[in-house]
């Protein structure tokens, strides 16, 4: 068990066992969580026969269930109206338009017209999907740009409802260790798994794979191709393949590439995870039972890989193996970015016997993994919020307050409230108490110096500072349980 100082909220619920009890502790099974909706925002026309959608779905997830090899001949049908609302309704008020230029509001507008004019070009095939709509955003802890693709309303709905009815097939497919973009997983569940399996099995060496441009170098060929050992409806195909084609619009210039998959796109995570269940999570799970002399685990968010060996041998010839196997399907390992380090229970203890120095550290899903010690002097894996992250977001509140300098007070501390709970809600995780109360320090110095800055004859105090933080900003604490107690309730044994 992990024991320590810090105490954390509960936020524990019931789930279902695993698949396969000999399963390393990183890929057991979960229960999938409800749907993550638009809170506060107006259920307009929600459709009665949603029900109706649930039940079709169901025996399309049981049929791929029970028969795994099976290709499914029939699924267009499945894109009803009523799925196609649903999509709709799902998707955010206020995003931006695409190259179309259209809204949600525009689109709520003679909505069920709209909708039974797309279901129909949908089915006889004039549906048309249009460019992604590209623009780039800074890269958080650099000074490089993200590009961010923005699609179009309808393809947006079109994408989703697809993507419900594939989710019903692939969800039964998808091994245990792919937590990315998953209905009912999120970062957390990979990062207690991650943290689970270091502390509990016999792991001593981590390897840190990064896939260079990993969405720009799908390979659309081979896609279409693992798409076909479940999918046999050609509309379908058809469907994918548009939107593989349908390229991209930057400043009026239109390109298309025969790499990469949509970016921006709501279909773009399946098809990524599809593209790597076949290229890494098949094989790697294969490489385990029949190559490794030790224990191995595995862990994947999206493109973010981390792979545990109990011994060193095994992990340099898995490295040179999926190092092959990438090339074959078009990825290629970051030579820079992907490290082999000694890492785990017994790491310090061996390296300072050897007079190595302090175990390596590693990333991950935004926090920094580290080698660490109980009060007790046990091992304890600790997880701290990246540096650069950190610094990231302070940069961008500082922008923000200087752009609301002359707001009142209160508008000011409702803004900051809100963004530091953002924060708090992903990273007040245990051992990570000193940067939550280091972020919400630097984020009441922003905010002084941003009062200050309004008038040459200010004498704001830190007295009136503090008495200003403790009334708007909300204390640290840990708000997640330690992923041993996490991880047990929902994985029972």
């Amino acid at each position: 068990m992990m024991n320590g100082p810090e105490k954390s909220d509960s936020a524990i619920r019931a789930m279902k066992p695993a698949n396969k009890a000999a399963s390393a502790a990183a890929e057991w099974a979960e229960q999938r969580a409800g749907t993550e909706g638009n809170t506060g925002q107006p259920h307009t026309r929600r459709t009665q026969s949603r029900g109706s959608v649930s039940q079709r779905l169901d025996r399309v997830r049981n049929a791929a269930r029970q028969r795994k090899k099976e290709k499914f001949t029939a699924l267009l049908h499945h894109v009803t109206v009523d799925l196609l609302r649903e999509s709709f309704l799902a998707l955010k008020r206020r995003a931006a338009p695409g190259v179309d230029g259209v809204t949600w509001k525009d689109y709520e507008v003679g909505l069920e017209d709209n909708l039974q004019d797309l279901h129909a070009r949908v089915h006889r095939g004039g549906y048309r999907a249009l460019p992604v709509r590209r623009r780039f955003i800074p890269k958080p802890g650099t000074d490089k740009q993200r590009p961010l693709g923005i699609a179009a309303l309808e393809d947006k709905i079109v994408q989703r409802a697809l993507v419900a009815v594939l989710n019903a097939i692939y969800e039964e497919d998808f091994l245990g260790f792919s937590y990315g973009f998953r209905p009912g997983r999120n970062p957390h569940d990979a990062l207690d798994a991650l943290s689970v399996a270091i502390s509990g099995t016999p792991v001593n060496w981590i390897l840190d794979a990064d896939i260079r441009s990993f969405f720009d170098s799908v390979s659309q060929e081979w896609l279409v191709r693992f798409l076909g050992h479940r999918i046999g409806d050609e509309r379908v195909i058809r469907l994918v393949r548009k939107w593989l084609k349908a390229g991209v619009l930057e400043e009026g210039n239109w390109s298309v590439s025969e790499m990469g998959t949509p970016q921006g796109a709501v279909v773009s995570p399946l098809l990524a995870n599809v593209y790597l269940h076949y290229v890494f999570d098949l094989w790697a799970q294969q490489w385990r039972r029949r190559e490794a002399n030790g224990h191995v685990i595995f862990v994947r968010y999206a493109d973010d890989i981390v792979a545990g060996f109990e011994h060193e041998a095994d992990a340099r010839r898995f490295w040179d193996a999926m190092r092959t196997r990438f090339e074959k399907f078009g990825l290629e390992l970051h030579g820079e970015k992907t490290r082999l380090l000694e890492f785990g229970r017994h790491a310090a203890e061996r390296r300072q016997r050897r007079g190595a120095g302090r175990p390596e550290t590693f990333r991950f899903l935004g926090f920094t993994f580290i080698c660490g010690k109980s009060r007790r002097g046990a091992f304890l894996l600790h997880r701290k919020t990246r540096g650069d992250r950190i610094r990231a977001t302070l940069q961008e509140i500082k922008a923000q307050l200087r752009s609301r300098m002359h707001d009142a007070i209160p508008e000011q501390g409702r803004w900051l409230k809100a963004v530091v709970t953002g924060f708090f809600a992903y990273h007040a995780v245990p051992t990570n108490t000193r940067a939550l109360h280091a972020f919400r320090y630097h984020v009441t110095d922003l905010w002084r110096r941003t009062l200050r800055r309004r008038s040459q004859k200010d004498g704001l105090t830190w007295d009136r500072m503090a008495r200003l933080a403790a009334e708007w900003l909300p204390p640290p604490r840990v708000l997640h349980p330690w992923p041993n107690q996490r991880f047990a309730v929902k994985h029972p044994r």
